[in-house]
Parts: C-alpha cells; structure tokens; sequence
C-alpha cells in the first residue's frame, strides 16, 4: 500500500511552490528543457503554480526549510508540537530527530534554515526520507561521479545510494557539484524521481541479531579478548561489552590517566580505560620520552584496577596517519614488546584520519604497517583501527578490509552533531561482516562544546548496548567544555563525589555499569 506521506508531499509544494492551477503553463518554463516534464507533471496534478506574473523561477534556490519541509511531508512525519520561531521548525525538529540531518548540518538555532540548501545535504535528506534502503556500490557509483574528492565523508553513502537509485545523474560533465546550491527546477526533479522509485511499499530495514546477553567484568573475568565474526569475547569465547572512559590529552591532563583517577573510574563501573596520547599538538611527536612515561603509567595503572586499556595513537592536527608511520611502527612495537603478553592491553593505531585522506590510499597501508610491527611481540591482542572522515567512514573499510585475526574498526561519534545516519552505517558494516568498536564518542557536539545532548546520546548507548558494541567516552579530565565529565577544579587524585561531575559525567558513569 502507498504511504499518505508521498501524496502529502506533493500538497506541501502548495506552500513551498505557490498556489495550485492544475494545467498551468509558466512563462519561463519550456517544456521541452530537462525540468520541464517533471514541472509539467505536478502542474498537471493540480499542484503548482508560480508567481503573480506567471513564472516560474526555476533557477531560483530553495531553502532548507523548503526543501525539508517537503522532505518530511514526502517521509509521512508529523511535524515536531511545541515548535517556535520559524514557520517550519516542526518540520525541520522533526526531520532532526528522524535523523535526517545532523545538528551541525542545520542548526536549531535556525540561522541556516532559510539559505540555499547544498545538494549533498538535500539528497541525503530526501534519500533518508523516501529510499532509506537503497545502498550504493562504492566503486561503481563513485567512478560516475568526476567531482567525487569535493563531497564531505559524511554523504558518501546517500550520495552513492541516489546514483545507485537513479535519483541522481550528475551533470553534462558528470559532476555532482555537492557545495552547490538547488533550485526550484532542481527539486522538481529530484522529487519526481524519488517519488517514482519509492512508489511501492518501503522494506523494513534489515534487522541486526542481538548477541547473547554479554559479560562486562574486567580481565580476571573474561581473560584474553578475542574476536569472533563481529562481537567481541572473553577468553572462552563468551560476548564480552567493554564500557569506559577516554583520558584527554596527556600533555594537558595527563593528572587525569593518573593512579587514583583510573582507580575511581573502575569504582564507577568502567571495565576500559583509553589513553589518548596525542602524537601533534604538543604531544609525542615533541616529546617522546616524556609521553611513554605517562602511556606505561596509565596502563600499568589500569592493569592494578583489573581493567582492559587502549593505547590510543591518537592522530588530529597530522591528519594523515602515514606522516609519521615510521615513528608510530617504532612506538607500538615497543608497547608490544612490553605488554605483549598482557592480556589487559588493546592497541588503537590511528584515531581519526582526517584531512582529504583515503582508506585505500593511506590508512590501509598505514594500518598493515604498524598492525605488522605489533604482531611481531603481541600476536594475541586486540587492534583497533580507524578510518577517514575523523573514524567515521567504516563502510570504507567494510568495502576493503584488512587481512588478520583480532582487529576490530573504530567509529567515532558525538550526540549532538552524528544521528542516524551513523548508526545506519554501524548496521551496514556489521551486517558486512565488520567489527566495530566505538572507541570515542561524546555528550555534545564535535568539538566538545554544545549541549549536552543527553536524549540523543541515550539513543546511541541504547543502540550500543542492543547490539554489544564496546565504548569509550570522551572524555575524563575537568576541561570547561560540555564534553568533560568533571567540573573544573576538580582534583584528578581526590574522592569524587557526584558534585563533581558535569552533568555530562552524571549521565556517562550512570551507564558505566549499565
């Protein structure tokens, strides 16, 4: 049975497009040009008219609001009650909690939503609201696409997806241009063909079988991790869900990865502790010595307290991670002779690529390198690995993934910027056979401020749990940012009382033992 929805999102063009006149004919439409059949065939419903003077304006831009506005109409979605300010904030509220878009794509705030929306935003937009199921094939639809390199990570899949559909073909050059804005011919279009091929029932998406009920004790519990298909074990081969905290940076807050620090996170529950030792920034690439020192204390640390822990190499400002492969091979392998015979020890290689880089390109050889050199001393443990776009691009990875036992992929994420979209790709790339593990993830929005966005990140930890995904929060220490669980002033090496946690921290070491 058809959807009301895709009716109602021809209706809400009376709005958005003008006043219906079915058979209208527009002074600056012809009919023959590559717009003028779709414009023809919702004007012969009855359902679009032009300005006063009989025109069109096809090139001019729609808005985001416009555009989304149709969007949800087109899904079926209710607009969002309580909405305020804006003439569509019940629809662009909706569409958000749909997770249609991303906070950072539209602001609430509503600066944005009466500007030109992108294309790459409007496809994925209207891709997750009428064809959610379609996946596109990586190589074959990004090779129709001469612009590929200018579209952001984060619309790849919807991008390819609308390819793969037909709903998009690109231009007479066969450039998708993703930064440029769409106009009102443009939406015609784009909204014909979606709605064509969504003109049947919609499939409910594939669902991902829940594991058996997980272990979550420390190391004395479940012994050495493994990896078995796409869940993490025990040593007997039981589920095993690691949940914990992330340090900061440890030129920074290193007080923070410190003995009583660790101490108290595993009181509150955390079974992990990551260590993020930033390679720029300050870090180990300026002072190497310095870092190991702070690394081997907080793992040996985390051993006392019965805990697993990640050594986490962690890449930002030196986006590509093969800049310093040679320093990185030479760091990991000295862990690795260290702790290779520890169980406790797992080894993140590269935490968020970033900066124009590839999986292919760089991160793959990268990560063969180093995985190599860690082998050589810790056959056994666990690696994690990250992909482009700041570890979010895992389907990458599940297109091409690495050769090996016991290596696992990390996806990062935060409440307050990453939504559905993300979690659609964590069931995509487990149902391809990836093992993912979120390694970073946060209250707020990407860079630490905002927020905090505790009804979203209950989805996430909701989700994570429903499939025995191990995390990590970011972050342990008493920045005066959202993201931080503890106040400022907070002392790293006193007893901490719930006073002094941030209302972030609050919500993570509630679930710590969850």
């Amino acid at each position: 049975m058809r959807r009301a929805g895709y009716i109602l999102a021809l209706l809400v063009l009376l709005a958005v497009l003008g006043s219906p006149a079915a058979g209208a004919a527009f002074s600056d439409v012809d009919p023959e040009s590559w717009y003028g059949e779709a414009v023809a065939e919702l004007t012969g419903r009855g359902l679009l008219t032009g300005c006063p003077d009989g025109s069109f304006q096809p090139e001019r831009p729609i808005s985001a609001a416009e555009f989304v506005t149709i969007a949800v109409r087109c899904g079926g979605l209710a607009p969002a009650s309580g909405q305020s300010g804006h003439w569509a904030a019940g629809e662009l509220r909706a569409a958000l909690e749909a997770g249609w878009y991303d906070w950072d794509e539209l602001p609430p705030t509503g600066e944005g939503f009466d500007r030109p929306i992108s294309r790459q935003l409007a496809v994925k937009i209207l891709m997750r609201a009428l064809l959610p199921e379609v996946r596109g094939d990586y190589q074959r639809e990004s090779a129709k696409i001469s612009d590929f390199s200018t579209l952001s990570g984060r619309y790849y899949e919807p991008v390819l997806a609308a390819y793969a559909a037909g709903v998009v073909t690109g231009d007479g050059n066969g450039a998708f241009r993703p930064l440029d804005g769409l106009s009102r011919a443009e939406a015609c279009v784009l909204l014909r063909r979606a709605l064509q091929k969504a003109g049947g029932e919609r499939p409910s998406p594939p669902a991902v079988p829940k594991p058996a009920a997980p272990l979550s004790g420390g190391v004395s519990q479940t012994g050495w991790l493994q990896v078995k298909g796409t869940q993490l074990c025990g040593e007997s081969g039981e589920p095993v869900v690691l949940r914990g905290m992330s340090s900061h940076g440890l030129q920074w807050f290193g007080s923070f990865a410190g003995v009583q620090a660790v101490r108290q996170t595993a009181a509150a529950g955390a079974n992990v502790f990551r260590v993020a030792m930033y390679t720029g920034e300050g870090g180990y690439l300026s002072q190497p010595e310095a870092m190991k020192e702070q690394v081997i204390a907080a793992v040996d640390a985390a051993i006392a307290c019965d805990m697993y822990v990640i050594i986490d190499w962690h890449i930002l400002s030196d986006g590509d991670p093969l800049a310093h492969g040679s320093e990185a091979e030479a760091f990991f392998s000295e862990m690795a002779q260290r702790y290779g015979d520890t169980p406790n020890v797992l080894y993140e290689i590269c935490n968020e690529p970033n900066g124009g880089i590839t999986w292919q390109g760089n991160v793959k050889p990268y990560a063969q390198r180093v995985i190599a050199a860690i082998r050589e001393h810790a056959p056994r443990g666990i690696i994690l690995v990250g992909s482009p776009t700041w570890s979010q691009d895992i389907h990458l990875a599940a297109a091409d993934p690495l050769q090996g036992e016991n290596l696992m992929y990390t996806l990062h994420f935060y409440a307050g910027t990453h939504g559905a979209e993300l979690r659609e790709r964590i069931d995509a790339a487990r149902k391809g056979g990836l093992p993912v593990f979120v390694s970073e993830w946060g209250t707020s929005r990407a860079g630490g401020g905002g927020g905090v966005f505790l009804e979203e990140a209950g989805v996430w930890l909701d989700f994570l749990e429903e499939r025995a995904i191990s995390w990590c929060n970011w972050s342990l220490c008493d920045k005066d940012e959202a993201s931080a669980a503890l106040r400022p002033g907070t002392a790293p090496g006193g007893t901490w009382s719930e006073a002094d946690l941030t209302p972030s921290g609050r919500f993570v070491f509630s679930r710590l033992a969850h």
